[in-house]
């Protein structure tokens, strides 16, 4: 079988949700027309990652200001009950494709937040949600941690699709995870832009002989609206500069890395290729050893199958 898709490198119109689903509708809209039947966004595209915001947190110590900042992040993330998930479904289904979208998802009983990405089917609307199990460093002052139960995967029309966010990537155990579900299309939005992040999703790709599509925006300090301007204290203009990137199962790039620019890769994938490499290797069979190594995630779903025509 194979599937064409997408890996948007996009800015969100920050802290901006309604305006954000305007840009995110458009460009699904493009892509489909070109024959997309997968379309990824990166890490937290909606509202936007707050990169270089501290939200008034020392240790010890936080501010009115921080906390109105909170508030106002806050409203504008996104809830997977209501009008939220109406919207994204409805895009999936107008348009005929798969959509993983990174979004900071609000938790309306609590008033906590996650770094989430939600997995949407044009069949059956939301398929589930994976949570950031461990956000990295000082996301952990707007961020909550999810559990086992966060560590979906999907079988689709299109293969089995599942992932990991930013540096959750680099957490062997969660990898292993996604790969004892015997996923096909990794999926890994991020905000690390360094070059070494294209090592860790050939890696990637190399251990788990998948497709691994690697997905980050591309931002500016001119794009922070200007009553944000005196809360980034980052000297460059250019505050993330991409590398997102299509990777095949026997680690070959396909489709980037596409730095300091927004854009788009589009890719068709052959996922017979995926049988073809565990020639070499596979995780979960002939390098498998399960007789010295005993592996389980408490809480982790079965694979979810898509109730598609």
């Amino acid at each position: 079988m194979k599937v064409k898709v997408a890996v948007v490198q996009e800015g969100s119109v920050f802290f901006d949700k309604k305006e954000t689903f305007k840009k995110l509708e458009s460009l699904v809209v493009q892509y489909s027309k070109e024959g997309c039947e997968l379309i990824v966004f990166p890490e937290s595209f909606i509202p936007g990652y707050p990169r270089g915001f501290t939200f008034g947190a020392n240790i010890g110590k936080r501010t009115e200001e921080g906390r109105l900042l909170y508030k106002e992040y806050y409203d504008n993330s996104v809830s997977l009950s209501g009008n939220d998930m109406v919207f994204l479904e409805k895009v999936a289904a107008e348009n005929k494709t798969y959509i993983v979208v990174g979004i900071t998802e609000r938790q309306d009983d609590n008033g906590s937040l996650f770094c989430s990405m939600v997995y949407i089917s044009p069949f059956t609307g939301l398929l589930g949600v994976h949570r950031k199990i461990k956000p990295t460093g000082s996301e952990r002052i707007i961020w909550a941690e999810s559990d086992g139960t966060s560590l979906v995967s999907f079988d689709t029309k299109i293969g089995k699709l599942g992932g990991l966010i930013c540096w959750e990537n680099y957490m062997p155990l969660a990898r292993m995870a996604m790969y004892q579900k015997a996923v096909e299309i990794y999926i890994a939005p991020t905000a690390d832009s360094r070059d070494e992040w294209t090592s860790t999703m050939r890696h990637i790709a190399l251990e788990g002989r998948c497709f691994v599509l690697g997905c980050n925006q591309y931002f500016t300090k001119k794009m922070y609206p200007k009553k944000y301007q005196h809360l980034i204290q980052e000297e460059n203009e250019e505050i993330c500069s991409g590398g997102s990137i299509i990777i095949g199962p026997n680690g070959q790039i396909i489709a980037g890395p596409l730095f300091h620019k927004s854009g788009g890769l589009t890719a068709v994938l052959d996922l017979e290729e995926i049988t073809k490499n565990k020639l070499d290797f596979d995780v979960n069979g002939h390098y498998s050893r399960f007789d010295i190594f005993d592996f389980k995630v408490n809480g982790q779903p079965e694979i979810a199958k898509d109730k598609y025509k």
